[in-house]
């Protein structure tokens, strides 16, 4: 596995660009499994595959205050990025057999990777819970996705580590959808930030996930399709 460095962001719906192109990078035979990172500069909202913006997120709210509403190519649900959210991307091969083989064990395989990686760098109980979310003491400070093609998965997540919290109930409606632990709690008693830094973060995450640095050029031609097509496209992001 490779993990790359990320070019300069240009916009906050790049790095969701970003997720199509390594994916279709990988399944056209041009790379292999690869893992890299990222944090927006500015607040936006991203929405999952197949919402609806105007449920998940307070549309008036983002216009005035020039949040942009985007929309990735995975599931689950919306989130607020911004500056002390940190992300990371993950490209898989999907073998014959085994964990990753399926949508459920793909799951519970690379959250557990995840859960025991954040539980060493903490050196507190980490816990999986709804499926793709990471919790300290019963509150939520990661969520993740993943999107599958033929042969290869996307799986990426987010890290909440020095976000402003009081900016997520500003953007964002409460979800259309909740796993069961949230127990109807409003975003503020929800969430939590977890005291570790970005660098942290990466290098564990590289360690845990036996990557080297990157030999081949990261897929920028392919960023600019995905942009044109679809990411940098208003319509693709407010459909639905």
């Amino acid at each position: 596995m490779e993990w790359f460095q990320t070019p300069e962001m240009n916009s906050p719906a790049e790095p969701l660009a970003w997720d199509e192109a390594f994916l279709e990078r990988a399944e056209s035979g041009e790379g292999g499994e690869a893992l890299w990172f990222w944090e927006s500069p500015t607040p936006c909202v991203v929405l999952g595959y197949g919402q609806q913006a105007s449920v998940e997120a307070d549309l008036e709210a983002c216009s005035q205050h020039g949040v942009p509403v985007l929309r990735r190519c995975s599931g689950g649900g919306a989130v607020l990025q911004g500056p002390g959210c940190w992300n990371y991307g993950l490209i898989l091969r999907i073998p014959e057999s085994g964990p990753l083989a399926s949508i459920t064990g793909t799951n519970e395989w690379i959250m557990e990777r995840n859960r025991r990686l954040l539980q060493e760098l903490l050196d507190q109980p980490v816990s999986v819970e709804g499926h793709t979310d990471l919790a300290l003491e019963g509150q939520k400070c990661s969520g993740n996705a993943q999107r599958r093609k033929r042969n290869h998965l996307l799986f990426h997540g987010t890290l909440l580590h020095d976000f402003p919290l009081s900016l997520i109930p500003r953007f964002l409606r409460f979800p259309s959808a909740q796993p069961g632990y949230r127990q109807s709690r409003g975003h503020l008693a929800f969430v939590r930030n977890v005291p570790v830094t970005p660098k942290n973060l990466c290098e564990c995450w590289i360690r845990g996930w036996e990557a080297e640095p990157a030999r081949s050029p990261f897929p920028i031609e392919r960023t600019q399709v995905a942009l044109s097509t679809r990411y940098g496209n208003p319509d693709w992001h407010a459909r639905r």
